[in-house]
């Protein structure tokens, strides 16, 4: 039977969770998630996870926020004068709002505080610092191709 291994493309259907059971992300009602296997298109834990899988098998894996998104970046933390937003703003703490840097690339920030003067964001991905369980269900390996030169 054969296992996944690096460059095979897979697909991949998941159940996401958080250590205290809390779901954040499912491919349940959707297509599985295609990707090459040691590309880097998914988190190294998620990777490392499906390797060595064969078709049909489902297994539980835990990802330390290592291998998945990192510890938490205090320097991602900034605070904004309240004024640099329009007076008509509500701003609420969870909301995320849209930025970008001097190069014009956005990036996702959310409202974590609200202080006198400034708002404190929060650049980090939102899953950062945390440990992830996923239930993975291997459903397709296409193996990496041989390149035959003349």
């Amino acid at each position: 039977m054969q296992q996944v291994k690096k460059g095979d493309k897979v697909k991949v259907h998941y159940h996401g969770r958080l250590t205290n059971g809390e779901t954040f992300d499912k491919s349940e009602g959707r297509e599985p998630l295609e990707f090459e296997v040691g590309s880097g298109m998914v988190i190294k834990g998620f990777d490392d996870g499906v390797t060595g899988m064969a078709i049909g098998e489902k297994k539980t894996i835990n990802i330390p926020f290592l291998e998945a998104y990192g510890p938490i970046n205090p320097e991602m933390v900034i605070e904004m004068p309240k004024d640099r937003f329009p007076n008509d703003m509500e701003i609420e703490i969870g909301m995320p709002l849209a930025m970008s840097d001097g190069q014009g690339q956005q990036f996702q920030v959310v409202i974590t505080e609200i202080k006198e003067e400034v708002v404190i964001l929060d650049a980090n991905h939102p899953l950062a610092g945390q440990d992830l369980v996923f239930d993975l269900e291997l459903v397709e390996v296409q193996p990496k191709s041989l390149i035959i030169t003349p």
